[in-house]
């Protein structure tokens, strides 16, 4: 008897990732992605749930449709083998882009995506809007995914923002003391 041979083939997740701007047709795809990844059961999957803090939707289809129909805004998706796995909304505003609802699919989480997402969301803002910085606001409770932003190079600016408690537009709170904090990075090479 010859012995058995155990072939191992690897496969790299990250080179089948493609990116597109989203057209308003998009709209009930990416509520769906960003509200999976942002509230109820299906976020607990990942690690950047926001389900403990906030309850309701994060976003819907028409709120959506109104950043898609905006100047200055893009939402752009993130596909692996023809299936939409990943959103972004850039909001462009003299020389800043706005970084947010950034949403990898939960059961993805983990694996890199986000990296190479968030990537490549800065050379879109950078080399096609010509903004120099990046920001963003993170809820203050996250800190672990304040970290995971500081590991990207984004500096905590040490400035705040209030958190939008009686806008249901932007989640139902289960808490009191929500605050936002508001990161930055430069795009500048």
């Amino acid at each position: 008897m010859t012995p058995a041979i155990m072939v191992c083939i690897i496969i790299d997740t990250m080179s089948d990732l493609y990116f597109r701007i989203a057209k308003t047709s998009d709209a009930s795809l990416i509520a769906t992605l960003v509200n999976s990844a942002y509230r109820g059961d299906s976020s607990r999957l990942g690690w950047t749930t926001e389900a403990d803090l906030l309850g309701g939707q994060r976003t819907d289809p028409q709120a959506i449709g109104d950043i898609l129909g905006s100047d200055n805004n893009v939402i752009l998706l993130c596909y692996r083998q023809q299936q939409a796995i990943g959103t972004t909304h850039l909001r462009r505003d003299a020389g800043t882009c706005h970084f947010g609802m950034f949403t990898v699919q939960p059961g993805l989480q983990g694996q890199g995506i986000g990296k190479q997402f968030i990537a490549h969301a800065e050379q879109y803002a950078r080399d096609t809007w010509g903004c120099a910085t990046m920001s963003m606001t993170v809820i203050t409770l996250r800190q672990e995914l304040l970290r995971w932003y500081e590991r990207r190079g984004y500096i905590n600016s040490g400035e705040h923002a209030e958190f939008p408690y009686g806008d249901e537009r932007f989640g139902l709170p289960r808490r009191d003391d929500l605050q936002l904090t508001i990161l930055k990075k430069s795009l500048i090479k």
